[in-house]
């Protein structure tokens, strides 16, 4: 974990897994697409790292090979053993869901 001297919290590295459709727009058949470890504070600057990342082209990463994160797309933030945590993106924002709408 990392401390960050201007807040006083603690940053700590969370697993974050990308969940899309094959189709954009589908309600179901979503599957794993990416997979790794970003630093943040809260869900929500964690939600907003990702949602830069893979919406600009120069920052993905180059073994990433899926679209770009929009709309429907969810993704599972995996806290070990603090529980898992399931967000879906919605045209006004990251909402979080049960686990039950990945299918």
């Amino acid at each position: 974990m990392v401390y960050s001297f201007l807040t006083k919290k603690r940053s700590q590295t969370l697993d974050i897994t990308i969940f899309q459709t094959p189709k954009f727009g589908e309600e179901k058949g979503y599957e794993v697409v990416y997979r790794y470890l970003v630093d943040g504070n809260k869900h929500r600057d964690v939600l907003e790292k990702v949602f830069q990342t893979f919406n600009v082209a120069d920052r993905m990463p180059t073994d990433y090979v899926a679209r770009y994160i929009c709309t429907g797309d969810i993704l599972l933030i995996d806290e070990g053993k603090k529980g898992q945590f399931y967000y879906k993106l919605y045209p006004e924002g990251w909402k979080k869901i049960n686990r039950i709408h990945v299918r």
